[in-house]
């Protein structure tokens, strides 16, 4: 294991344990100072930025990428309302999740605690600097980040500012470090360093998640792709479906919660197929349709195999048409990368039975894929998406970025 990981995280766990005692005014006080400082020293980090995004650009790093790495003003002032949000919720810390009063007298409760020290790998995600932060910082856990190359001018500009905002109120700024000046040495020790690091959080492409997964030694939440599917009913509002498919995949093609494929049942009739098909490529979409589709909509593309289990994080498509709703539940089901999926209908019973037979970590009904997030669902900033279903599912908010202390208090009980 790299020493300087040990050692780094030793501080670290440091500074965490003179945390646990903070109140929740003290951290609020803090989260609302690392917000100001963002916006008093914008220009240093859009600077860097800016230096990040032009390499990328000279290494012909994808669109989707590219547009994960970019932070612009208004992108960086978001970042900075989430952090004043995240202030805003209720601290977790200490919480009863439950209690009750044992028939020999003992009083049990469970308690929330911190986790302890983070560590997260991710990639060409400035954002999830600060993210990470304020959730390590409002759940009273440390972090130690290795945000990959292709971010580094940006994350040495982000941490500098979280370390004055942490000074300024009285915190040790070895909560949130960066691990990126140890390169890719800096990533294989955080996956080694069982002992020193108490979670460790994937976040980027499946090459890296999958590594990360099979290789570390520490316990690990799998933040997964998102293959996010749309299934337009039958009985659904074309209006609306229009809507709903386009925003879902032209928002923001870079995301984990961008459609990549949409599935059609066959009896919306040939003109709503054209009509979404047409849409999606006014946007600029590129469309990957089986040959039902092709048959229909003939300026799609050939679809392969591939196809239906690609997460293509730009401007492509597929598209998949169906026989009914058992079909579309089979055909996701046997897709799905288990982050989102939708479905667009009136009928209850189809919506229903939907929900009922998907496995995901969030269904849309209605609605778009791109609400799968943890500041559109209220939960403020989000650490990750978790797609495995132990401990945290979903968003991964302040309460899935703690564990839980059972207590029992008596009055001298012995067990006898």
């Amino acid at each position: 294991m790299n020493d300087q990981i040990v050692q780094r995280a030793q501080l670290a766990r440091k500074a965490q344990r003179q945390l646990r005692s903070a109140t929740t005014a003290q951290k609020n006080a803090a989260l609302n100072a690392i917000a100001d400082q963002l916006l008093q020293d914008a220009e240093e980090v859009l600077r860097a930025n800016r230096q990040d995004v032009e390499a990328g650009k000279a290494e012909q790093m994808s669109a989707g990428l590219l547009d994960r790495l970019t932070l612009p003003q208004d992108r960086l002032e978001n970042i900075a309302a989430a952090v004043r949000h995240v202030a805003t919720l209720a601290d977790p810390i200490g919480q009863i999740v439950r209690g009750s009063r044992l028939q020999n007298g003992l009083y049990l409760t469970q308690r929330r605690v911190p986790i302890g020290v983070l560590g997260l790998i991710y990639e060409a995600r400035p954002n999830v600097t600060v993210d990470v932060a304020a959730l390590a910082l409002k759940s009273s856990n440390a972090a130690l980040l290795r945000g990959g190359s292709a971010a580094r001018h940006s994350n040495v500009a982000l941490i500098r500012v979280i370390g004055k905002a942490l000074v300024q109120t009285g915190f040790d700024p070895n909560l949130i470090q960066s691990l990126d000046d140890l390169g890719r040495e800096g990533a294989k020790g955080l996956m080694l360093a069982r002992g020193s690091i108490d979670l460790l959080i994937p976040r980027g492409g499946k090459s890296l998640i999958q590594t990360v997964v099979q290789n570390a030694k520490v316990p690990v939440i799998e933040t997964g792709t998102g293959n996010c599917h749309i299934y337009v009913d039958a009985s659904a509002d074309i209006d609306q479906a229009e809507a709903v498919v386009l925003d879902a995949k032209t928002s923001r093609v870079g995301v984990c919660n961008a459609a990549e494929t949409l599935v059609i049942d066959e009896n919306v009739g040939a003109e709503a197929v054209i009509r979404l098909c047409t849409k999606l490529l006014e946007a600029g979409v590129r469309l990957h349709a089986d040959p039902q589709v092709c048959g229909l909509f003939p300026q799609a593309l050939q679809a392969t195999e591939s196809d239906w289990d690609t997460e293509y994080l730009s401007l492509d498509m597929a598209v998949k048409m169906v026989s009914g709703l058992k079909e579309a539940i089979s055909f996701i089901s046997a897709h799905s990368t288990g982050h989102t999926e939708a479905v667009l209908a009136t009928d209850a019973r189809v919506i229903e039975e939907f929900t009922e037979q998907i496995d995901s970590a969030a269904i849309a009904v209605n609605a778009s894929t791109r609400f799968t997030d943890g500041g559109e669902l209220g939960l403020g900033a989000e650490i990750g998406i978790s797609t495995q279903k132990m401990h945290a599912r979903g968003p991964m908010g302040l309460e899935e970025l703690t564990t839980t202390t059972w207590v029992y208090t008596g009055q001298g009980h012995i067990r006898g």
